[in-house]
C-alpha cells in the first residue's frame, strides 16, 4: 500500500484526473515524516509537518533535486523544505522559492542587511487528505504555469530521450 501509484502521465496540469489516489496509510506517513511516489505519472511527495500534510511535485524547480530527501526548516516563519542539491527553499503551504536579499536600506552598510524574500511559487503544489487511517492525493488542476512542471513537459521529455541515445 505505501509503494507507488502509477498511471498513464499527463503533460497539462488541466488535463489530470481530479480522482483522489490513495498513497500511503496515516500511520506510515506520521513515522516516515513523508512519502514519495507517483499519482497519475506525476513524481510527488507528501510531507506530515507540525500536524499538517503538504503535497507538492517531488522534483525540484530549480535543477531537478529530490525534495523527498531534503530537510524541512523555518525560514522566517515558514516551514520550508530545503533541496538536498542546492539549498533551494520551498514554502510547504504554498510552493513559493525563498532567497536571502539585500535589504536596499543598507546597501552601503558592511556587511548590508538581508532579509527573505520569495521568488514566487515554483513549485506545484498538490492536495493531501487524511481520511479514514490513509493518505489519499489529488492533483492541482491549476492552469498557471510553475517552474516545475517543466519536468513534465515535452521538452524535457525529449532531452532525457536524446541523452539516453547519446545524441545530445
Amino acid at each position: 500500500m505505501d509503494g507507488a501509484v502509477a498511471a498513464t502521465p499527463s503533460l497539462d496540469p488541466t488535463s489530470y484526473t481530479q480522482e483522489a489516489v490513495l498513497v500511503c496509510t496515516e500511520a506510515h506517513l506520521l513515522k516516515e515524516g513523508r512519502w514519495s511516489g507517483q499519482v497519475h505519472g506525476r513524481d510527488v511527495v507528501v510531507f506530515h509537518h507540525q500536524g499538517g500534510c503538504y503535497t507538492m511535485d517531488r522534483i525540484c524547480h530549480h535543477a531537478g533535486g529530490p525534495l523527498e530527501d531534503g530537510d524541512i526548516e523555518d525560514i522566517a516563519g515558514h516551514a520550508c523544505i530545503v533541496c538536498p542539491w542546492h539549498k533551494i527553499k520551498i514554502t510547504l503551504d504554498t510552493g513559493e522559492s525563498l532567497y536571502r536579499a539585500i535589504d536596499p536600506a543598507t546597501i552601503k552598510q558592511r556587511p548590508p542587511r538581508t532579509r527573505w524574500t520569495s521568488k514566487g511559487v515554483k513549485q506545484r503544489m498538490h492536495t493531501a487528505e487524511v481520511k479514514d487511517g490513509n493518505v489519499y492525493v489529488t492533483l492541482s488542476n491549476n492552469e498557471q504555469k510553475v517552474d516545475s512542471d517543466y519536468y513534465y513537459s515535452e521538452e524535457y521529455k525529449k532531452l532525457v530521450s536524446a541523452s539516453k541515445r547519446g545524441t545530445t
